[in-house]
Order: structure tokens, then sequence, then C-alpha cells
């Protein structure tokens, strides 16, 4: 299996192919509308803006599984994000990124690079981590996502090389970005 063999689901419901995407250096994210981290999106957006002559896109997928921060569905979770965060990058239907109603694409991606551990990086981490054991501590378990925002860099030949957590600094993404661009 590569990450082209996965189907995603577009906001109007029309089936697309991650085949589409080969040859692309992709960076997608599990993103929420009303989460403390949706600062990102700007972020998300001036990579996609700096990197995209470089054959280099984002690709958002709503989650609404992280203490319900994104109810609406794809086509209204683009529109904000448009509105809200000037986003150009494709925003895809939402998707469950855990559990047994997990995205194949997600499920895949989980399992195809090593995670860190999680709630020590930093001091937005661990308050981050604190508020994981309230809500859903299984989260915060093996290859789980842990949180919105959740990152991964996959190179031009479909590999994922890289997982970043939603606290991790966009230093860091661009300069693994950059390595494999």
């Amino acid at each position: 299996m590569s990450i082209y063999n996965y189907l995603v689901k577009k906001p109007n419901g029309e089936i697309l192919s991650m085949e589409t995407y080969r040859g692309k250096t992709l960076l997608i994210v599990n993103t929420a509308n009303q989460c403390r981290f949706t600062y990102q999106f700007e972020d998300l957006q001036k990579m996609y803006d700096k990197y995209g002559k470089e054959n280099f896109v984002v690709l958002g997928f709503p989650c609404d599984q992280f203490g319900n921060q994104n109810p609406e569905d794809g086509e209204q979770t683009t529109q904000l994000c448009q509105v809200n965060y000037g986003v150009t990058f494709p925003i895809f239907e939402v998707v469950q990124v855990n559990g047994d109603a997990t995205h194949p694409l997600f499920n895949y991606l989980k399992h195809e690079v090593d995670y860190r551990a999680f709630g020590k990086a930093s001091m937005q981490e661990k308050m981050l981590a604190e508020s994981i054991v309230q809500i859903a501590p299984r989260f915060l378990e093996g290859r789980n996502i842990r949180w919105n925002f959740t990152k991964f860099l996959i190179d031009a030949n479909g590999k994922t090389v890289e997982r970043f957590e939603p606290t991790d600094s966009q230093l860091d993404i661009e300069q693994a970005i950059e390595k494999i661009l």
C-alpha cells in the first residue's frame, strides 16, 4: 500500500484519489475551526504560498473528535477557513482520525511514521496533555492522533517522512519541508 491507494471526499461529495497528488510534497493536517490552534491555519497558508511553486500542497482534513471543535460539515468548514484565515489550500470533508471509524488514510499515516512521546516538549504541550487526559485519555496512547493540527509530511514519492504534533514549531516544520523539496 501507499498513500496513492486512498480515496478522500471533497466537501461537495466528490471522491478524489490521492493519486492526484503523486509527485507533490504534501503536508496532511487534521484541522478544526474552533480550536486553540486555529491560528495555525494562517501558518499553513503561508507555507502553502511559500512552497507551492515547488510542488508543495497542504491538505486539510477537518475533524470533530477533539472537544467538538469542528461541528460544521466540509463545505461550511471550507467557507469559514477562507473567510477567517484566507485559506486557499484544499480542505476535505470531515473525517475521524482515531477509533473504529478512523479514515483509512489517517490509519495508514499513523502507522507509517514513528511518533514521539507527547506531553513533555513544552509548557503548551504539557497543558494540552493535561486537557487530553480530562477529555479523551485514550488519545495519548500509542499511535493515536493527540489533538487537532497534527501534521504528516509526505515526500514527492509518497513516503511519509515525519509526524508533527500540534505544538511543534512552524520553523521545524518548514526546515523539514525544505530538506525534501
